[in-house]
């Protein structure tokens, strides 16, 4: 949300929130803490609070019980009382020009703005999403957090009929915040936000999966390929979803190799130019208040 809310190429026309390693009781009140501490003037939506099936699971270990690591942010303004889904179909349904959608969380409130008005997904420009893994997963062996969160409305999305850029584990294990790169932010200015985001950053636990060498900056990378696209490589893929109830729940299918013939209507990040990707996080964030 930091860097997109840096980045004067982006026009951020709402936010809308839905549970994440927290439930929606924490990441709502703190999603409007980060647009007041970005100094933006962007309308905070609240959405789901569960997937459209079973029920939400989260991931405290990773943030905390608060979200934040235990990091304190001044309170934003009120959340608007228009709900999520509403609001993307609003946005929508009224746009001149088709519009991105950026999931990096649960794909809940996309989905369900889909499945309620169809006929919206005319004007998506493309949905890029935080999301997946080819290999193993975070959550359980099998699944990516996010795809285990709501596999049916990440399955809802990818059959809209509109371009998809999937940026999954793979691509974010290359972009970890060691000390030395997270040193590197903070010297990269004095704004109060981008003390805030490596504070937060440096709460996370180093996981073994990456050698624990630091913690992967997993959203960032979404809204650095919205900004720099030069900085990946991309193969276009068909890509499925488990929704069994079995152990495999939530694994994306992703045929990188064209074994299946479906057609590949994703196009999936793969390799990352991790020293170009910090230095745009540090000169965008430095902007910052």
């Amino acid at each position: 949300m930091l860097l997109a809310f840096a980045s004067p190429e982006l026009d951020v026309r709402a936010v809308t929130v839905v549970g994440g390693n927290v439930g929606l009781d924490r990441t709502l009140p703190n999603a409007r803490a980060l647009v007041a501490l970005a100094g933006a003037a962007v309308p905070v939506h609240p959405g789901a609070d569960r997937p459209l099936l079973g029920r939400f699971t989260s991931e405290p270990r990773v943030h905390g019980p608060d979200g934040l690591g235990g990091i304190a942010l001044p309170e934003g303004a009120p959340a608007s009382g228009e709900p999520a889904a509403d609001a993307i179909r609003r946005l929508l349904r009224t746009s001149p020009e088709p519009l991105t959608l950026v999931g990096l969380g649960p794909a809940t409130n996309l989905a369900l703005a889909l499945a309620t008005e169809p006929a919206v997904a005319g004007n998506i420009a493309r949905t890029l999403l935080m999301t997946g893994a080819w290999g193993e997963g975070n959550a359980t062996p099998a699944a990516e957090f996010n795809a285990f969160n709501d596999p049916e409305a990440l399955a809802i999305v990818l059959a809209a009929g509109r371009p998809v850029v999937m940026v999954g584990l793979e691509l974010t294990a290359q972009a970890i915040a060691t000390p030395a790169r997270l040193a590197g932010l903070r010297a990269a200015g004095p704004g109060r936000a981008l003390a805030a985001a490596c504070a937060i950053q440096a709460s996370v636990p180093a996981p073994a999966r990456l050698g624990r060498t630091g913690a992967a900056l997993h959203d960032p990378c979404a809204i650095a390929w919205l900004l720099r696209p030069d900085l990946f490589t991309t193969r276009d893929c068909p890509v499925a979803v488990d929704l069994g109830p079995g152990p495999s729940r939530g694994r994306t299918s992703i045929d990188r190799w064209g074994r299946t013939g479906a057609p590949a209507y994703a196009t999936v990040a793969e390799t990352l130019d991790a020293d170009g990707f910090f230095a745009l996080l540090g000169e965008r964030l430095a902007r910052l208040p």
